[in-house]
């Protein structure tokens, strides 16, 4: 049996917290390998000190140096201490060269991915040694040093998953078959200049993801602070339950369009050579948790769970040319998803193009659209409004399951913004004004799921 094991950044965010984590990778008696995030909260601090009112180096690393001490003097031995700090001074001190550099260098955008991952360098360091302390030969690795591939622009990178396999063969797998532990760096790759590349944030579930891919593991366990997928987010439905099976696509439909449990690209180097995913509370170990893979099922129930994702605005391009012009609908999505821009709907009409964002985007993608002045002929923006994603069992093969859903929205007084579907067989989605999304969540999940 060969596993991996990802703990996200509550997971080791304290000496408690890491103490738990190694509870439970010692549990096991298999070869498995452990991706880490960085401590909570350091990854906010590494892009804050990147800003305006950024802190003096050495204070900040003296902060980030004792966040870490902290935790090794409650789990790293007295023997062990010393290399730790040696290994740890070493890191911190490539992190504060970083730091200047990036002071000093117009081109700061290289800077950036390199600087905002180094957090998992040093709790995958911290964790290596306290499972030393307790018995395991644990292997910290960077990313580089395990060749972790990637490509794509910086903040949004991909992994090149045969270079990364090849790589990985011939630094991870010889280490597991050798009965160490290795314990590596979640959230980046490294592109073909050698320099870090971010999966984006919550990128460490991805990197699990990829690594289980790479080292054929027969299992990814995503260890984090929740028991798993919800028919619906605990916050808004107090009746929202454990799934404890999901298919691929059901997982990645609600990790995009809202469910934050798990990153959404998690599922696709799983999904393309099987790998079983597994997503855990670390506080609550003994948990079933939501087990995905391929599912043969077919289930009575209209719907298995309901996301809810705001924040969100649509903008509307009107244009008699998008019927005559195809091209012209590519060249505006183009344009709207520039500069990593994610869009999350697209619907067209006649003279119409419109498409859904995050509203933090609406300024920039509208001045990216004025470079189309003479094809199009309005834009307007709808801001407030939030996606709902009602993922089901063969949606589009049941009659009448839009009718039913839309009734729902009928019941609180919404009104849909905006539909997308025919896209997946498993979802529909669609917009609400954000001010009735919560209760549209609790109708539907009332209505469909609790029963």
């Amino acid at each position: 049996m060969r596993k991996v094991m990802k703990f996200g950044g509550t997971s080791v965010g304290s000496a408690e917290a890491m103490a738990r984590t190694a509870d439970i990778v010692l549990s096991y008696d298999c070869q498995r390998a452990v991706v880490v995030s960085a401590m909570a909260g350091v990854t906010n601090s590494l892009i804050e000190v990147m800003g305006e009112g950024r802190r003096e180096v050495q204070e900040y690393l003296g902060w980030l140096r004792q966040r870490h001490l902290d935790v090794a003097m409650k789990g790293v031995s007295k023997e062990l201490m010393p290399d730790y700090l040696e290994q740890l001074e070493h890191r911190l001190s490539g992190l504060g060269h970083l730091i200047h550099l990036y002071r000093q260098d117009e081109d700061r955008i290289m800077y950036q991915d390199a600087v905002s991952s180094w957090g998992e360098r040093l709790s995958s360091l911290t964790l290596a040694f306290i499972l030393r302390s307790r018995g395991a030969d644990a292997v910290a690795l960077t990313s580089e040093e395990a060749g972790i591939a990637a490509t794509g622009p910086p903040g949004n990178g991909s992994a090149v998953l045969p270079a990364t396999e090849a790589n990985l063969k011939r630094t991870v797998v010889p280490l597991l078959r050798e009965g160490k532990v290795p314990i590596m760096t979640g959230y980046y790759g490294v592109d073909d200049r050698g320099r870090p590349l971010t999966f984006g944030r919550g990128g460490s579930d991805y990197s699990a993801a990829v690594i289980g891919y790479g080292v054929d593991a027969d299992a990814v366990e995503i260890w984090t602070d929740v028991d798993g997928f919800m028919s619906a987010d605990p916050r808004v439905v107090k009746g929202a339950r454990t799934i404890t099976e999901m298919d691929y696509e059901e997982a990645a439909e609600l990790a995009y369009f809202g469910a934050k449990v798990l990153h959404p690209r998690t599922i696709e180097p799983a999904k393309r050579k099987g790998v079983v995913v597994t997503v855990k509370n670390t506080f609550n170990p003994s948990g079933q948790g939501t087990r995905i893979h391929r599912l043969s099922r077919s289930s009575d129930d209209l719907l298995r769970s309901v996301a809810l994702k705001t924040g969100l605005a649509i903008v509307k391009v009107y244009s008699s040319e998008v019927v005559y012009q195809p091209e012209l609908v590519a060249r505006v999505l183009e344009a709207i998803s520039a500069d990593g821009t994610t869009v999350y709907a697209v619907s067209t009409s006649l003279s119409t193009l419109a498409v859904a964002v995050p509203s933090a985007s609406v300024e920039d993608v509208c001045a990216r659209l004025k470079g189309f002045r003479e094809q199009v002929e309005a834009i307007t923006v709808k801001e407030d409004v939030a996606l709902i994603c009602a993922v089901g069992d063969g949606m589009l093969e049941r009659c009448g399951v839009s009718a039913k859903i839309f009734a729902a929205v009928a019941d609180v007084g919404a009104n849909v913004e905006l539909i997308s579907e025919g896209a997946s067989d498993i979802a529909l989605n669609f917009m609400v004004g954000g001010s009735k999304a919560i209760e549209v969540v609790r109708r539907l999940h009332e209505l469909y799921i609790s029963k």
